[in-house]
Order: C-alpha cells, then sequence, then structure tokens
C-alpha cells in the first residue's frame, strides 16, 4: 500500500534511562532525582499486566504504571534506532519528541533541582539523539523558576541543534507577567519554537500531594469505584469541562499579555490536551471584545451611592464600554491562528470545527508510546478520522503545519 500522507506527529516521548539522573545529577542532588524501577506481580486479571514500573521523584512518590504492552513490552529507552523502527511501523515520518516520566521533575519549586534535571536530559539527547534529527524534533526542557537561567539555557540548547523548548504548562507566575519577556525575546532571536506539554508544572517537591498526582489518584478512585450518577456526572466535568482550564487559560494569558503581539514571530504549540474545546474558547475570546447588534451601548450597571452627587457614581459605568477597550491590532482568534498550534489526536470535533478554529491551529499526534495514545493504530485513525477531509487539509492538520513550524520536508516519491 502506498503511503500518501506526510505525517508528522506533535506528541512522543522520548523514555529516558531508568537511572539518568541518578548517575548524572551533580553529586548532592542525587539522593532527590527522578528514577524510576520495574517490578513483576501475578497479574490482577487473567493474561493481564505483569510487568510495572514504579516512579521516585519529590513530589509524586508511588506513581506507578504498567509497561505499555502495545508496544509488545519492550520499553525503547535511549533508542532511537528503536523508535524509528516503530513510527515506520505506525506511519509517521517525523515526530516530535518531549520528556516521559522526568516531566515531573522538571519544573517544580527546587529552581536548581529542576535545572539540573533539565541540562542533564537535554545533554543525554545531544549526545544520543542528535544523528536522527532529521526525523526527530526533541524538545528541550526549560524551568522558568529563574528568568536569566532561563534565557541562557535556550541559547544553550538552540546552539545544539534543538528547534523547540518545552515550558511549563502551569507556569510559577501568569505567562502575561512582563518578566517573562525575556524568555520570548530569546526563544524568537534563536528561531526556537515554544511547546507545552499538559501535566507539566506546579510541582511542589515537599508536597507529596501535588496537583498532578491528585489527578491521577482521583482517576483511579473512579475506576475502581461502583458507577452512581455522581460518578458519572464527576467524570464528564472532569473530562469535558475542566480538560480546557489549563490550555484556554494559557492561551488567553499569552494572547491578552500581548506576548502574540510583541513576538509574532514565536509559535506556541499546546500538546496532549485534545482540541474540542478550541473552538468554543477562540468564540468566546472575541465575544468578549464585541458589542453585539441589538445590544444598548449606553446601558449602565453597578451600585449607585446616594451620598455622592449624580455626576460622580465610580460604581457605575457602561458596560459594554468594556468591549472597546481590546488593546490589540488583531481580535483573540486571529491570533490564535497565526501563532498557535493545538495537538489532538482522537478528537472528531476538533476536525468538524477546523474552519472556525484555523487549519494551521490544530495538529496531529499519537502520544507514542504511551497506552493513552494511538500508537500501533494511527493508520487505521487516521483512515477513519480524516474520510471526507480534502487532501490540502488533512495534509495541513497531519504534518504540514508542523513539518513547516520545525523544518521538516516531506520525502521526495521516487
Amino acid at each position: 500500500m502506498i503511503k500518501e500522507d506526510f505525517v508528522v506527529s506533535g506528541d512522543g516521548h522520548l523514555l529516558e534511562p531508568t537511572d539518568l539522573f541518578r548517575t548524572r545529577l551533580p553529586k548532592h542532588l542525587r539522593d532527590r532525582a527522578v528514577w524510576e524501577e520495574d517490578f513483576e506481580i501475578e497479574p490482577f486479571v487473567e493474561g493481564g499486566a505483569r510487568v510495572f514500573r514504579r516512579l521516585h521523584t519529590p513530589g509524586f512518590e508511588g506513581w506507578t504504571i504498567s509497561r505499555y504492552r502495545q508496544t509488545g513490552g519492550r520499553m525503547p529507552e535511549g533508542d532511537p534506532e528503536m523508535i524509528l523502527e516503530d513510527m515506520d511501523l505506525d506511519g509517521v515520518d517525523a515526530q516530535v519528541l518531549h520528556p516521559n516520566l522526568s516531566l515531573f521533575g522538571l519544573y517544580s519549586d527546587d529552581h536548581e533541582l529542576s535545572m539540573a534535571h533539565a541540562r542533564v536530559y537535554t545533554d543525554y539527547v545531544s549526545e544520543r539523539f542528535t544523528p536522527f534529527f532529521s526525523r526527530l524534533a526533541p524538545t528541550a526542557p526549560v524551568p522558568v523558576t529563574d528568568i536569566e537561567e532561563a534565557v541562557a539555557e535556550i541559547e544553550r540548547v538552540a546552539a545544539a541543534g534543538f528547534r523547540a523548548v518545552l515550558l511549563p504548562a502551569t507556569p510559577p507566575k501568569p505567562y502575561y507577567s512582563r518578566d517573562f519577556d525575556a524568555v520570548w525575546a530569546a526563544l524568537q532571536a534563536n528561531g526556537v519554537q515554544a511547546f507545552f506539554h499538559t501535566q507539566t508544572g506546579g510541582v511542589k517537591v515537599n508536597d507529596p500531594a501535588s496537583s498532578t498526582l491528585k489527578v491521577v489518584m482521583e482517576s483511579a478512585a473512579q475506576v475502581n469505584q461502583p458507577m452512581t450518577e455522581r460518578s458519572a456526572s464527576k467524570r464528564m466535568v472532569t473530562q469535558a469541562v475542566y480538560a480546557g482550564l489549563v490550555p484556554g487559560k494559557l492561551i488567553c494569558e499569552l494572547i491578552g499579555g500581548g506576548v502574540a503581539e510583541r513576538y509574532p514571530d514565536l509559535h506556541f504549540s499546546l500538546i496532549e490536551f485534545n482540541a474540542h474545546w478550541l473552538a468554543s474558547l477562540v468564540g468566546g475570546m472575541d465575544k468578549c471584545w464585541v458589542t453585539g447588534i441589538g445590544q444598548d451601548p449606553d446601558w449602565w450597571l453597578g451600585c449607585w451611592d446616594d451620598a455622592r452627587p449624580a455626576d460622580d457614581q465610580p460604581g457605575m459605568a457602561q458596560l459594554f464600554r468594556l468591549n472597546e477597550k481590546w488593546p490589540y491590532p488583531l481580535m483573540p482568534s486571529e491570533y490564535v491562528k497565526r501563532q498557535f498550534h493545538v495537538q489532538f489526536q482522537d478528537d472528531p470535533v476538533a476536525l468538524a470545527c477546523r474552519h472556525i478554529t484555523g487549519l494551521s491551529t490544530i495538529v496531529w499526534g499519537n502520544d507514542y508510546p504511551h497506552a493513552e495514545g494511538t500508537f500501533r493504530g494511527s493508520r487505521e485513525l487516521i483512515a477513519t478520522q480524516f474520510a471526507g477531509v480534502p487532501a490540502e487539509e488533512r495534509a495541513a492538520i497531519l504534518g504540514g503545519t508542523l513539518g513547516g513550524l520545525l523544518g521538516f520536508e516531506a520525502p521526495v516519491a521516487a
């Protein structure tokens, strides 16, 4: 069968060697390193998983997963050749690779510890993966708890050939803060693009129940309890309402803070959030700044103070005047279409809304090699989900947009 699509996955993961940080971190930090260990059990269910992996890291002690059985049980730690074999199997031409479980040690409230993990990871990737950069684009993690060091790290990884950095989706302060301008300027000046992966940031090293672990524990509790009216409702609220909060807030801060306006050559890619929420977000963002047909621009609302004269009522305001205060030349949705890329994997609603959100705004990824991804099923998924999508649009979403952003070129037909 001839492969017609040039496919660039925006969401792959580079599985680090389990002892990478315990052997490479500065010696005074090694007792707080991220590390993993395997253990074997009798299966919970007949024919079920036997080999499990436990993660040790400040703030996330106890995270445990079964091996990715769709990979045949093998774990491609530090093996780019194996990753390329798997990509060929899944019909992926090029792939963006993000850190794996080290994500939980890279963006904590301990800057020294986070930056040490980031540098060890990036140095390891440079050593092992540079010869494969024609098909692989690993992101370099950059903690932003110290702006000066973040800028220096951006310059260092750019010089090493990295095309993208990974910033925390939950930053230590809002991304509209001007304190981050040096980070955006360094990225744009060095031609390096910004990526944000779900469940990154907000880790407190002395809090064993920090936010990401709470999400996992809550999910486990829901699975292991009887389904009730409450739990059915709660799951949908979590998956359908809360799922868009972090990426929506991130986009609003970058646009509302003027970052997209001040740095027009910088692109922002949001990874593993799916994109069904995006059409609602851009519609709501634009609506903030428009007075609709028939709405009274002279409508006053507030609290009247009888102790003040009628011409001095600071508690009263013409409500719709706020709609006229948008400070930038483009509407929010126009910045989204120009500079933002939201990755999805199995999301027919995102595809159906592509002409609202913008074709270049949604990009595809298979979340390799995670069990919740589409690895080994990506060819089937693409064939099914992209049925009826015009060839030009399909090409942009599957590979053209990310390929152009990161410098990947489609193979020339023989």
